[in-house]
């Protein structure tokens, strides 16, 4: 960095900010240095720094290119005199060598926002306690339209709040809400009754104007693979599935209390960092091991090499990085300074999956920093498949709530919020191309092309476009390309623009169940609940040879009551006994949770040798049976369990 950036560098930042325990920041051509990859095949390089870019949590590209940023310099707690910092930036890359070099205000005066997702020519912005569409219409750059979208979101902790916009490839649009108390209105239509999101995370559908709480409970960070699948970051926890959809969960409320996020990863708590533990952390642990020792307490607390601080999960669905990494998920490390990497597989016998390590991070990190300034509190992939790091750059990360009061004198938790910067990672020898895509311009025939295309962000901004346009002419197209395109992400896509412009009938929903791909085959399932014509293949689904596939059978057809659903479920049951999932996920409907369900299994023998997974399920049964309190059901069970 030459001298006369040096000077605007620390009239950025103040001369010192140093202290006995802390260290001072590190210039951005410093702080590259400071980066360990795990692949000498890759390489880190500057995108974006302050000035042009203050405290990022959150980097986008919309379909034309343009990349917006999330600002959120109140972070951790809101001015005393009511101001709000919250910005978003567009920024600006005039001379296309790869690194910003202005930036516009896209939007400022916002309560905390933390996500933003690109939309009919603006954004959704999640910007505690509401979700916004903002939007510029006078090609100023600046947001002319302030819009309401839904309001009533928990805003009192700016880690647990609204987040992580997704659009996904079921047109349905997904948002973190850490499990907090809330009743949503939707403005647009105020007469609809609000919904509680309390326990569960959020979804809803604009073009349709629904909206409903969603199962899992994701902090800062969400990631949605190729197929549709989303896995959830929280702070100590650092990636998460949720196997049963919220639709189906919450049928009844007479389930037993269920976790209903599954940590996924082999390999939690540990993690390979290169910095120490921060003073304050160090003594905070010293002195909570002390206090369990003195209560004899068998527990013991970690100050580093654990995640404390995950966030950020991103799935990478470009094609630029080496195709060992397609299909990784990065979860920035804020507390550890790094970057994890996490290989997802789906079990073989569950409908769900596992996370492992790679094989160049058996011992070490993705990317390691021995700055602790370094904040990773996001990542993006850009539309040229390019990996980026969005780093908050702070010296200090946490809230001061669970710190004690006297290692927060010399905490100023705000140090660095005139700083920020974002990363690009790619391989060494990749030529990046960073033409704009410029897709409003393009046609709906180029659009229905683009479905195929080998990236995700292409893919889900074509299906999101053609939608938008509501431009019918396309189904032949995009028919054809379901029908017969080879790879099966493309055959998804048009799916669910069909799906979009209500053009789906019973036979392509058929021609869905029999596809090669078991995701499009779940898939179908979901559509196939709407016709009840299609019920006896929802039932011969629950044979299916893929977990993924018979599950969803079974949450399909716990809509619909008949007996022969009860058998389906009854037997489907019996099979898939050892998996909790099974057993939640059958239960979780009124035919799943029904006396004609157990008559089934009793007259086929399933409780003539119990076990403990019999055992459980029996529980749970009796459970629900208590709790919905009808009319004589206790008896019947009693009469049953005695007849056992």
């Amino acid at each position: 960095m030459n001298a006369s950036k040096n000077l605007l560098f620390f009239a950025l930042v103040g001369l010192s900010w140093s202290c006995a325990h802390y260290t001072d920041p590190l210039t951005p051509d410093e702080a590259l240095k400071s980066f360990t990859l795990s692949d000498d095949r890759l390489q880190v390089e500057v995108f974006a720094t302050e000035p042009h870019v203050l405290d990022p949590v959150e980097m986008v590209f919309d379909e034309e290119g343009n990349a917006f940023v999330v600002e959120m310099p109140d972070y951790p707690s809101k001015p005393e005199d009511g101001t709000l910092g919250g910005a978003i930036r567009l920024l600006r890359d005039t001379n296309q060598d790869g690194r910003i070099d202005s930036a516009i205000v896209f939007a400022d005066n916002l309560s905390e926002a933390t996500s933003i997702l690109p939309w009919e020519g603006g954004l959704l912005v999640a910007a505690a306690p509401d979700i916004l569409f903002l939007k510029d219409t006078t090609g100023d750059y600046r947001a002319d339209i302030r819009e309401v979208l839904f309001t009533g979101f928990f805003a009192n902790n700016s880690e647990a709040q609204i987040t992580n916009l997704h659009y996904n490839v079921d047109n349905w649009i997904y948002a973190s809400n850490c499990g907090q108390d809330g009743l949503v209105k939707f403005m647009r239509n105020p007469k609809l009754p609000p919904i509680s999101v309390k326990g569960g995370d959020f979804r809803f559908r604009l073009d349709r104007g629904q909206f409903e709480i969603e199962s899992s409970t994701g902090q800062f960070g969400m990631s949605v693979d190729d197929w549709g699948n989303r896995f959830f970051t929280e702070n100590s926890l650092h990636i998460q599935h949720a196997p049963i959809a919220g639709r189906y969960l919450f049928r009844h409320p007479f389930l037993p209390s269920y976790d209903v996020a599954l940590n996924i990863s082999d390999h939690d708590p540990d993690m390979f960092q290169e910095t120490p533990a921060p003073y304050w952390r160090q003594e905070r642990t010293k002195r909570r091991n002390e206090q369990f020792a003195e209560a004899k307490l068998d527990r013991h607390e970690y100050a580093e090499d654990h995640f404390t601080g995950a966030s950020g999960g991103t799935f990478y669905g470009g094609n630029l990085l080496p195709d060992d990494y397609h299909g990784s998920v990065f979860t920035g490390e804020v507390a550890g300074n790094l970057i994890h990497r996490d290989v997802i597989q789906p079990l073989p016998n569950s409908p769900t999956f596992v996370a492992k390590r790679g094989e160049k991070e058996k011992t070490t990190e993705f990317l390691t920093s021995s700055d602790p300034w370094f904040r990773p509190a996001q990542l993006s992939v850009g539309p040229n498949g390019v990996l980026y790091v969005i780093d908050m750059y702070r010296q200090h990360i946490e809230t001061p709530t669970a710190i004690p009061e006297d290692l927060k004198e010399e905490m100023d938790f705000f140090n660095g919020n005139k700083l920020g910067r974002i990363y690009q990672i790619a391989p060494k020898e990749a030529k990046l191309t960073h033409e704009a895509p410029k897709l409003r311009s393009k046609s709906s025939a180029e659009l229905v092309a683009l479905l195929a295309h080998p990236q995700q962000w292409w893919r889900l901004n074509a299906q999101r476009l053609l939608l938008e346009k509501k431009d019918k002419s396309i189904l032949p197209a995009v028919t054809d390309l379901f029908l017969t395109h080879a790879d099966a992400r493309a055959r998804l896509h048009a799916f669910f623009v069909l799906e979009g412009l209500n053009t789906l009938t019973p036979s392509l929903i058929k021609k869905a169940l029999t596809d090669a791909q078991p995701d499009l085959r779940a898939y179908g399932l979901i559509e196939a609940e709407k016709w009840p014509e299609l019920v006896p293949e929802l039932i011969e689904k629950t044979t299916d040879l893929s977990p993924k596939v018979s599950f969803q059978a079974c949450l399909s057809l716990g809509q619909y009551k008949t007996p022969a659903a009860s058998t389906a479920l009854a037997r489907a049951l019996s099979k898939h006994v050892q998996d909790k999932w099974y057993r939640m996920g059958i239960l979780s409907s009124e035919t799943g949770a029904s006396f004609a369900l157990i008559e089934v299994l009793q007259k086929e023998g399933f409780f003539d040798r119990m076990t403990p997974d019999k055992e459980s399920f029996l529980n749970d049964f009796a459970h629900v049976v208590r709790t919905r309190n009808r009319s004589g059901e206790a008896q019947r069970l009693a009469l049953l369990l005695g007849k056992k």
